[in-house]
């Protein structure tokens, strides 16, 4: 009977300890989604859906678990319904635009249009009609999330100062007379789109393929919910609004009041 050389066992730990490294790494780097329904069938649907393309797939059954999961491992995107027991998807999505600005896609019921319009003026980013396809949803993950590694790496080195309002590009803050003015994610991107571009038309497609990705050129009613969340916040007469002009049937445009445009900037 052989006796075990000694160290055999250290390359046995060693080569163990390289495995958990490994699958840590392999962790690390994976896109981690937090799925928020109090449906266990579709929780388990979607887990397999979205592991099968290569995503880190966390849930919850309800608004509380969900918060807790956040705060345990912030996610690069959320996936909630609306439609939630306690706690509904509505008021998770505002608790969560408290701490973060996660891209998050509302799972919605069949022809709810007050429901959609509803959750991406409180700042969802998207959403989906149930019953989905799971590739779709796929689809639509991937393209919050291009869109928000963009943004992440956008070098805009300006404040545009444009009547009372004042846009701070840098910072992605935006005042008016002096006051900050709370935006959404998206709210502030499609700002972001129009105020660079001060006087210049934007076309309706144009406008949808820079904020949300070219899988969505002709959802113009995306754009219809922003615009005039915006006006509401941005101008003091929103039925005669003074920065956001509309071309109907073709796009929009910010217009800089006469004399008073500056851009600061601050590169």
């Amino acid at each position: 009977m052989s006796t075990p050389r000694h160290g055999d066992g250290d390359g046995n730990q060693l080569s163990m300890r390289s495995c958990r490294m490994d699958r840590f790494r392999d962790m690390q780097f994976k896109t981690n989604i937090l799925i928020v329904d109090d449906d266990p069938r579709l929780l388990r649907l979607v887990r397999v859906n979205l592991e099968r393309v290569g995503f880190q797939v966390a849930s919850a059954t309800n608004g509380p678990a969900a918060l807790d999961q956040l705060a345990l491992e912030p996610p690069d995107a959320v996936v909630l319904d609306v439609t939630m027991p306690g706690m509904d998807g509505f008021t998770l999505t505002q608790r969560i635009r408290e701490v973060s600005d996660v891209p998050i896609i509302f799972l919605t019921a069949l022809g709810e249009q007050a429901q959609k319009v509803r959750g991406l003026e409180i700042g969802g980013d998207d959403y989906l009609t149930k019953p989905f396809d799971p590739d779709e949803l796929v689809a639509r993950i991937r393209a919050l999330l291009r869109r928000s590694n963009k943004d992440a790496g956008a070098d805009n080195q300006q404040v545009l100062h444009a009547g009372d309002l004042d846009i701070d590009f840098v910072r992605h803050r935006v005042e008016r007379k002096g006051e900050q003015i709370k935006l959404t994610p998206t709210e502030y991107k499609v700002l972001q789109q129009l105020a660079q571009q001060a006087g210049k038309l934007i076309p309706h497609a144009d406008l949808l393929s820079k904020v949300w990705g070219p899988e969505y050129r002709d959802e113009t009613g995306y754009l219809w919910v922003y615009i005039r969340a915006l006006r509401q916040k941005l101008e003091e007469d929103p039925s005669n609004p003074r920065y956001i002009l509309s071309e109907p049937g073709f796009g929009y445009r910010f217009q800089v009041p006469k004399q008073e445009e500056q851009i600061v900037d601050n590169s």
